[in-house]
């Protein structure tokens, strides 16, 4: 019989996306008795001060794209169609490599999986033998994400199938999967949410999602003008920024129907509970929001990947985007007001969602690397 495999992910720390994917799918090996899996932040582990200035740059690009210097949007569209073959292309593949090679060396994986664009993934691994996967963790398609030594890629849509096609894969190297998100998201239903804190039945809630980094700017400002609706309570969850959950928390003491969290672990229970979610446009958070079927308001999103992020999901009837707090609260006032606009939108939302999407990944990735594996005694 054969061992059972050895699965190194790569990821990076840009945001909660890439890592959260990583470890829903190392939840999900682990439901099928595959333990050795290790989740690699490669760009930490091989560049530290690099990794270090380029995620402070990350982070400064959203806090200051909204006066008009958001570098990271500039460089996200003046590199999206380079060609694998280019100089640029060339450059980024290098990011991690001769790390990478160490960890190989070292721990001996079956199967390499990529959550994050690393073309020194796919280089290593027709060098070694290694087959390698790459999990496109947004709904839109960039150039980083492209490399031709890539065994499989697994995407969101149909739409990034037919990209990849059309860039010379083949049929059986794209399969649709969906973006894997954690088992929870899955199994929550609308009751789960009410045994919360200030939860009762019958009431329109609508959940935003402030974000780690304060990336919902103005939020003082959209909470003053979305609690105009009379009849409905606002959620606002900040994530692991402390200065805004105690800000806030102030400023609206007393507010009977305005709720203040901070990080919250089982925030699948706060969307179940939720009518609508005001959030920013990551590929993972947009993903847990289509599992649950919980219809998406997202307020200027940040250029690059959130705002292609955005307008797939606006034009497929799932979302609405807003550009200034005045249009974002026209936006809800319709949504409440009009119940045939939630059901238009939940239903756009069931006939594009791909459900268990880390389960299909990891299926997919043993079936391959078990004619690779050599028998044991």
């Amino acid at each position: 019989m054969n061992r059972k495999p050895r699965i190194m992910i790569l990821t990076a720390g840009y945001g909660e996306g890439h890592v959260q994917a990583s470890k829903a799918l190392k939840q999900q090996f682990a439901a099928h008795g595959i333990g050795d899996v290790s989740i690699v932040d490669l760009m930490k582990e091989a560049h530290p001060l690099l990794n270090t200035i380029s995620m402070k740059l990350y982070i400064k690009s959203a806090q200051t794209s909204k006066y008009g210097l958001d570098y990271y949007g500039w460089s996200y569209y003046m590199t999206r169609d380079t060609k694998p073959e280019g100089s640029l292309s060339k450059y980024f593949n290098l990011l991690g490599k001769k790390k990478l090679k160490q960890l190989i060396d070292g721990m001996r994986p079956d199967a390499l999986i990529n959550t994050f664009p690393f073309g020194s993934a796919p280089e290593i691994g027709q060098e070694t033998g290694i087959p390698t996967f790459t999990v496109v963790t947004d709904y839109a398609l960039h150039a980083r994400w492209i490399h031709p030594d890539n065994d499989k890629y697994y995407v969101a849509t149909e739409e990034l199938k037919d990209e990849l096609l059309a860039k010379g894969f083949a049929a059986g190297q794209v399969l649709v999967s969906g973006i894997p998100i954690r088992q929870a998201f899955a199994h929550a239903s609308a009751g789960a949410g009410k045994s919360l804190q200030h939860f009762n039945p019958g009431k329109p809630t609508v959940l935003i999602l402030a974000g780690s980094y304060g990336v919902l700017s103005h939020i003082e400002h959209m909470v003053h003008t979305l609690r105009k609706h009379e009849g409905s309570r606002l959620v606002v969850v900040c994530g692991r920024n402390r200065k805004l959950e105690t800000r806030l928390s102030e400023q609206f003491a007393g507010a009977g129907d305005i709720h203040i969290f901070g990080f919250v672990e089982q925030i699948h229970e706060l969307m179940a509970a939720s009518s609508c979610v005001v959030t920013k446009a990551g590929g993972l958070t947009l993903t847990e929001a289509l599992t649950m079927r919980l219809p998406i308001f997202i307020y200027k999103p940040l250029a690059g990947q959130e705002k292609e992020n955005a307008i797939y999901f606006e034009r497929k009837g799932m979302a609405q985007i807003s550009s200034t707090t005045g249009e974002l609260e026209q936006q809800i006032g319709q949504f409440l007001a009009n119940p045939s606009l939630p059901q238009r939108m939940k239903a756009s939302m069931a006939s594009v969602h791909k459900g268990n999407a880390a389960d299909t990944i990891v299926q997919d990735v043993l079936r391959t690397v078990a004619s690779t594996l050599p028998a044991t005694v």
